[in-house]
């Protein structure tokens, strides 16, 4: 178990080394599809804020969860494939790479779910 960070730097940091690249890949991703995204942590791991629950993503024993407020993953899931996923959370297995298109459309779709729902 991962001691409490701080910030998502210091979740980062404490995460097992082998996952830490991908990690630092992974929040670039989100920050760069949406830049204006405030970045913290909330219920011990890294979550972005944009006109609303954006996203949040964390490790587990085998793989990175990446939890987004419903309905996105249910409204994509043809796009999705073959990955595990829940009504809120898409499993990345640690052995492999991010799938930098299918994560950017769905923090895409969030965004624009928040911003229709903030007006």
């Amino acid at each position: 178990m991962m001691k409490k960070a701080a910030n998502v730097d210091e979740y980062i940091d404490g995460a097992p080394k082998e996952v830490q690249e991908r990690l630092r890949q992974l929040r670039a991703l989100i920050l760069q599809v949406s830049p204006d995204a405030i970045e913290r942590i909330s219920y011990g791991m890294p979550f972005y804020e944009y006109h609303g629950r954006l996203i949040y993503f964390g490790i587990a024993k085998a793989h990175i969860g990446l939890y987004i407020p419903p309905p996105v993953i249910e409204e994509h899931k043809n796009e999705i494939g073959y990955y595990y996923a829940t009504k809120s959370t898409l499993h990345i297995p640690f052995d492999e790479d991010l799938p930098t298109e299918l994560i950017k459309m769905l923090v895409r779709a969030k965004m624009k779910k928040n911003e229709v729902s903030s007006r």
